[in-house]
């Protein structure tokens, strides 16, 4: 099992602060809009960010945050560099999190299942005898 790193943890969560600052500050592309940062997971040697975002406006195409943002990441890359102090920042990746879609899906899924259950129950009238009522024997009245 790997050592985990407490660093790189300590390092995510400050990007991930720091870079939803400087977008809401800093970054003067219209094309970027209102924008989430969701996570952020460095590499080991910290030379690599995954950057999870979502957009607000859903107005503005997805492809086109995206291309924004990996425009503005050498930006957002020497401000980071400068707020946390280190010799050289990590080199932004940014990736649109689907995770709230994924959870909408299974969601409705569950839905879905528990609705086919309630229907099947409705339509069968006669309920099932509970299992501990027959494998118990009358006892004789004395």
């Amino acid at each position: 099992m790997p050592k985990e790193f407490h660093r790189s943890r300590r390092v995510e969560e400050q990007i991930q602060r720091l870079l939803a600052e400087l977008l809401r500050r800093e970054v003067k592309d219209p094309r970027v809009g209102s924008v989430t940062i969701t996570a952020v997971e460095v590499s080991r040697d910290l030379s690599h960010a995954k950057v999870f975002f979502l957009p607000f406006d859903t107005a503005r195409p997805v492809e086109q945050v995206s291309a924004a943002l990996a425009s503005a990441s050498g930006f957002l890359r020497l401000h980071l560099r400068k707020l946390l102090k280190m010799r050289q920042a990590p080199e932004l990746h940014f990736v649109l999190d689907e995770t709230i879609d994924k959870a909408a899906h299974l969601s409705s899924l569950i839905n879905a299942a528990v609705a086919s259950d309630v229907a099947r129950h409705v339509d069968d009238p006669e309920p099932a005898e509970p299992a501990e009522s027959a494998a118990t024997p009358e006892k004789p009245a004395p």
